[in-house]
C-alpha cells in the first residue's frame, strides 16, 4: 500500500512488486483500523467478502467457499451474531469480525494494523489470544503492530521492537534476557522487571 523506503520485500523468493493485485489477494489478508464502507452489511455478508479474490466477478460463492466462511466464523466464535448488522456490534466484536473476513480469504499470511485499538484489557487479550489460536492450529503466519508490550510478550512467538535504534528482534525471553525492553523507556518514568516481565511507573 505504500512505496518501500528501500531494499527489497520478497514473498517466495519473488520481489513483492513483481505480484499484481490479484495474486497479492491471494497470498495476503489485511486488516485495519479504518471503518468500514457500510456498516448495514450483515456480519456473514462482511465475512463472505473475503472470498472475493476466488469468485467470479458475480461474487457467486460456491459450497467451498461458503465451507471455509462457516469455519472462520466458528473459529472466531461469531455463530450467533451472523446475521446481525455489523451496525450492531460492539468494538470488539466487529474487530472479531474483520479477523474473520481476513480468516476466510485463507491466505498465507495475515496483517493486523493495531488490532486492539478502543477495546478494554479483557478484549484486548481475547483478541490476541485469538490470533495466538489461529496462528498455532491453521499453521498461518500473522503479523501486527501493537502498543499492547506486556501482552504480546506472553503471546507471541517473535517480536520485533522498533526503538529507532537497532530494532532488535526475537522470541520475547531473548529480549528480556538482552534488556532490551528495559531501553524502550526512559528510566526516569517506567522500569521494566524482568523477573515478572512487566513494566512499572516510577512514583
Amino acid at each position: 500500500m505504500q512505496e518501500k523506503i528501500s531494499g527489497k520485500l520478497q514473498l517466495h523468493n519473488k520481489n513483492l512488486d513483481h505480484f499484481n493485485v490479484q495474486e497479492l489477494a491471494l497470498e495476503i489478508s489485511l486488516v485495519l483500523t479504518e471503518k468500514i464502507a457500510s456498516k448495514n452489511l450483515t456480519v456473514l455478508e462482511l465475512i463472505a467478502l473475503g472470498r472475493q479474490p476466488y469468485t467470479n466477478w458475480l461474487g457467486s460463492l460456491k459450497n467451498k467457499d461458503l465451507s471455509i466462511i462457516n469455519n472462520a466464523i466458528t473459529k472466531v466464535n461469531l455463530d450467533s451474531l451472523k446475521h446481525k448488522k455489523c451496525y450492531e456490534l460492539s468494538d470488539g466484536q466487529m474487530q472479531r469480525v474483520m479477523i474473520a473476513r481476513a480468516l476466510s480469504q485463507d491466505t498465507s499470511i495475515m496483517l493486523l494494523d493495531e488490532p486492539t485499538t478502543h477495546l478494554d484489557f479483557y478484549h484486548k487479550a481475547t483478541i490476541l489470544k485469538l490470533l495466538k489460536s489461529i496462528a498455532t492450529t491453521t499453521n498461518k503466519t500473522i503479523l501486527f503492530t501493537t502498543h499492547e508490550i506486556e501482552l504480546a510478550i506472553q503471546l507471541c512467538d517473535k517480536m520485533l521492537l522498533l526503538n529507532n535504534t537497532n530494532n532488535p528482534y526475537g522470541k520475547p525471553s531473548e529480549l528480556i534476557k538482552e534488556k532490551h525492553f528495559e531501553t524502550l523507556f526512559p528510566k526516569d518514568i517506567i522500569n521494566f522487571d524482568a523477573n515478572t516481565a512487566s513494566f512499572k511507573v516510577n512514583k
